[in-house]
């Protein structure tokens, strides 16, 4: 089978094969130093609530800021954005190495970077996602964010693993300076991109009002508002299984902290094989979306009534690979069905709904888990998936009053009726 039509057919292209060799490379340092970020703030408080507050504190500019950042994607050049966020991001790490280095005893400097981070991600974050919809062809897009969801969960390995190994002998400062670097090497293959194999997208033009209208193409676009909805319910309630994995371990499997370790294992190779799945797909469409949707509920309502670690291990598996090739199916259509000009804006409400289901879920699963116990919080999570996914399937059928897929060539008509 020759490359072009195999799994891996985005790495043709030289500008894509420079990205996901920098993509691995920074998502890799990412994972180091959100290791080291949460050692260190256990270390000064001894407190996982101060821990949960840090990510709160990244996450919240995305909520407040990410359609300003969309509506910048859509304007400007992405490269120089992508360049830019590139440094800044870089600088934010060698500023948390000199907190590491200088054993500051406040928690209150790392909040300053996580929030400094959060609002670079909220305004930089859309121009990355646009700038990768530049390095590979339409047709290849999906391919490539497939190819994009393997890199993911293979840097978090890794870079989980190598922080675990060096932390005894560089501490939290020296995860903090791998991640600095790393950001380096993003730049320098953005750099080292043939300009002539871009896939340019059409620019909005500078006008008043980008932010807003960027709002109202969202809300005055129906399937687009059914999918973002099926993706809030399936990333809060869901998904979150770090919190329910734990609850899990601790709680009915009686496995301990070794049974957690064992879970994420075994969790993040299911991503890696939803990546695959979705790669080898010519299409990722809405009525695969649904697919997914559906039994990746089913699965996780199941999963709640597996009697032994084991058991319960393996539905994590198939959960893994349905989250990861539904994340991906939402993205490529959210992208490719909706106007260039507004690429960048889409990828913000994207990001808004992913960061409000992480608010929202993380919480939620928890207290279920605390009140009624983690196998009713599955099961509750599991039905409301369920019951969403073919929500979500009626209301599309009736955009177009015949297919799904219909649905999104209707689109134009159906905006203005």
């Amino acid at each position: 089978m020759s490359l072009s039509s195999s799994t891996f057919r985005a790495l043709r292209h030289h500008n894509y094969r420079l990205w996901a060799g920098a993509d691995i490379v920074s998502v890799t340092g990412t994972w180091m130093q959100v290791l080291g970020v949460n050692w260190l703030i256990l270390t000064l408080t001894g407190s996982a609530t101060s821990v949960g507050l840090s990510l709160v504190m990244q996450a919240l500019p995305t909520l407040l800021l990410g359609m300003w950042g969309g509506a910048l994607a859509d304007r400007l050049p992405s490269r120089p954005v992508v360049i830019a966020a590139q440094l800044a991001q870089a600088g934010l790490a060698a500023v948390l190495a000199v907190i590491a280095l200088s054993e500051v005893t406040s928690v209150l400097p790392i909040y300053g970077v996580a929030l400094a981070g959060g609002v670079v991600n909220a305004l930089g974050g859309p121009a990355l996602g646009r700038f990768g919809a530049e390095v590979v062809p339409p047709d290849d897009l999906p391919n490539a964010m497939a190819l994009g969801s393997i890199l993911n969960s293979a840097g978090r390995i890794l870079g989980m693993s190598l922080a675990g190994a060096l932390l005894p002998f560089t501490g939290n400062g020296g995860l903090f300076v791998v991640n600095a670097a790393s950001f380096f090497v993003v730049i320098a293959a953005v750099l080292g991109m043939r300009r002539r194999e871009f896939h340019r997208l059409a620019a909005a033009d500078r006008q008043p009002g980008a932010v807003l209208d960027g709002l109202r193409y969202v809300l005055r676009t129906p399937w687009l508002l059914v999918v973002l909805a099926l993706w809030f319910v399936s990333g809060s309630v869901g998904r979150n299984y770090q919190v329910t994995m734990a609850a899990m371990s601790a709680g009915p499997l009686e496995a301990g902290a070794g049974g957690y370790g064992l879970l994420s294992t075994v969790f993040a190779v299911g991503t890696v094989l939803g990546g695959f799945l979705a790669a080898t797909r010519t299409r990722l469409t809405l009525r695969l979306l649904l697919i997914m949707a559906f039994l990746t509920g089913l699965v996780q309502a199941l999963s709640g009534l597996m009697p032994s670690l084991w058991s319960f291990a393996a539905l994590m598996v198939p959960i893994a690979a349905g989250a990861v090739a539904l994340d991906t199916t939402v993205s490529a259509r959210a992208q490719l069905d909706s106007p260039d000009a507004m690429r960048g804006r889409v990828i913000a409400a994207l990001s808004i709904v992913s960061a409000a289901a992480g608010a929202v879920g993380g919480p939620l699963l928890g207290w279920l888990s605390d009140t009624l116990g983690p196998r009713v919080a599955l099961e509750v999570g599991g039905v409301a998936c369920l019951s969403a996914a073919l929500l979500a399937a009626v209301g599309l059928a009736r955009l177009s009053g015949r297919t799904v897929r219909q649905a999104i060539r209707l689109r134009p008509q159906l905006e203005n009726a």
